[in-house]
């Protein structure tokens, strides 16, 4: 029986070689995610050809073998998908998509609205062109954390979100620094601010958040009761 499993994985095994991955990293892989024994070689193929033109070298594919490993298993559609959204949607060029991949490859394992969500969060609510977003690593970093920080700086009036003409009354710090500093060096450095009163401003914003859920919930409530009433009526 194990000789036969061997005899079965060596193929895959081989392909997963041919991609440039040590012996190490494919037991390393394979332990996060047997499910790529369950792989037929032609389809292990079929997902590195598709990542490589995508723009994911072999440094690339070694990172995402070990960290993100579902990434291999995707469906084929599931990539497709992806790249259609960021070009035809989000009108990313090819190569500036390669770079997002290449440097944020797990943004193929989230869902196509909060990536064309937390684009629209960047490209309409902050004002940034495709070029500023893709240089400055904006979807390695959760769409909350910069929320949070662009929404301290706005209320300090260290940031300001430009108008239809992309111009702004004061000098914006780049996005790049914004989201990549440390916590500490975004409050002192960026905000001119305490982290006490970071501290402070974060649960504010958490219980307004809160409260508009329970609002937009309360609504919700109301819509469902008033369309209940009219089922009712009309019987």
């Amino acid at each position: 029986m194990r000789d036969a499993e061997c005899e079965i994985g060596s193929p895959l095994l081989a392909q997963l070689v041919l991609l440039g991955l040590s012996t190490n990293t494919i037991l390393k892989t394979l332990e996060k995610k047997p499910e790529l024994l369950r792989m037929s070689p032609k389809h292990l193929k079929e997902r590195a050809d598709l990542l490589r033109r995508l723009g994911l070298d072999a440094e690339s594919l070694n990172h995402v073998a070990v960290h993100f490993p579902s990434i291999l298993t995707l469906p084929h559609k599931r990539i497709k998908a992806l790249e259609h959204l960021l070009k035809e949607k989000c009108l990313f060029t090819m190569a500036q998509i390669s770079k997002i991949l290449r440097t944020c490859p797990q943004l193929l394992l989230e869902e196509l609205n909060d990536v064309e969500y937390k684009f629209q969060f960047a490209y309409f609510r902050m004002g940034i062109k495709h070029a500023e977003i893709v240089q400055s690593g904006f979807f390695q970093v959760p769409l909350a954390e910069i929320n949070k920080r662009i929404s301290f700086l706005e209320r300090l009036g260290c940031y300001q979100t430009p108008d239809k003409k992309g111009q702004t009354q004061i000098v914006n710090p780049k996005l790049k620094r914004i989201i990549r500093a440390s916590e500490q060096d975004f409050v002192t450095e960026i905000a001119c601010s305490s982290i006490e009163e970071y501290e402070i401003f974060k649960k504010l914003l958490a219980y307004e958040e809160e409260q508009r859920r329970k609002q937009e919930e309360a609504m919700e409530e109301l819509s469902d009761s008033e369309n209940d009433g009219e089922g009712s009526d009309s019987e």
